[in-house]
């Protein structure tokens, strides 16, 4: 097991909008992933609909990668994706992270996000994807709404 899983009960995952490997949320998925192995996951979900998403588009197990990631390093993991996964082009990367950190709530989901993002700052309306509402909630996203 890597010495280095993040304990997820006492700080958060990685961005989603931090880019390794040319994708978003690969850091953060192989935070969650390594946590999960090493039981300090907390009340992050392992795999959660992000996860999934870039499980599928990379075509690989989510299980599988949990315990790849368990204990290789972030470097060795591209290399296993490299190996595991379908191949990507940069540009195909690169329009998946613009679609994935663009992912805006459905209407079903909107009262869920707006509840959400009002528990983290009220006032927030500048804040309008999943990805800005993880990093509002996990304090990374500071200041406040734009002035008018």
């Amino acid at each position: 097991m890597r010495k280095d899983a993040p304990d997820l009960n006492h700080t958060a995952p990685r961005s989603p909008a931090e880019i390794l490997g040319d994708l978003a949320h690969l850091a953060r998925m192989l935070d969650k992933a390594r946590a999960l192995h090493a039981g300090t996951l907390g009340e992050y979900i392992y795999p959660c609909p992000m996860d999934l998403a870039l499980a599928d588009f990379l075509q690989i197990d989510p299980h599988l990668f949990q315990k790849a990631a368990a204990t290789r390093t972030d470097a060795q993991m591209i290399e296993w994706i490299t190996m595991h996964g379908v191949e990507r082009s940069r540009a195909e990367k690169a329009a998946f992270t613009a679609e994935l950190l663009s992912m805006a709530p459905d209407e079903e989901n909107l009262p869920r996000f707006i509840a959400a993002r009002d528990a983290a700052q009220p006032g927030r309306d500048d804040v309008t994807t999943w990805a800005q509402l993880i990093d509002l909630d996990e304090g990374r996203l500071g200041g406040g709404p734009p002035s008018a």
